[in-house]
């Protein structure tokens, strides 16, 4: 099938949204939570759709990723390493580089000011990276 027989292409902001309907339980009432935390935190945020149905939020770069497993929904933040985390939110994705992930179960609550702090540092960072990265380019 060629893209012209695929119909229309759906905004992103839909499609996880549709996302979070199919899910019809407790994983889809917690994605819905973190993100109206997401959106909420940081005005002009982006939704996308990448990578074969994956919800990420964007601003000057990548914020997070949102995955919806049979028993979690996991929230990886792409420079989630960088950021400080005083309310030890990640509990995943703790060994690498660059990522980390806050798993969250059945029952499971996320501090909300402690997330979306974690969120707008996030943003920050991405908007630092940008900055440095042009003052590089004048220089």
């Amino acid at each position: 099938m060629d893209k012209a027989d695929a119909g229309p292409a759906r905004p992103a902001s839909q499609l996880i949204s549709q996302r979070i309907a199919d899910l019809g339980d407790w994983r889809g009432a917690a994605l819905a939570r973190m993100r109206k935390l997401i959106l909420d935190a940081v005005p002009g945020v982006v939704e996308e759709w990448k990578w074969m149905g994956t919800p990420v939020w964007s601003h000057g770069g990548i914020l997070c990723t949102g995955e919806s497993y049979r028993d979690k929904v996991k929230l990886t933040f792409a420079k989630g390493a960088s950021l400080k985390d005083p309310a030890h939110l990640f509990n995943a994705s703790l060994d690498g580089n660059a990522r980390r992930a806050i798993d969250i179960r059945e029952g499971e609550q996320v501090d909300a000011g402690a997330f979306q702090a974690l969120v707008r540092e996030a943003s920050a960072l991405n908007a630092a990276g940008k900055s440095g990265a042009a003052k590089k380019a004048k220089g």
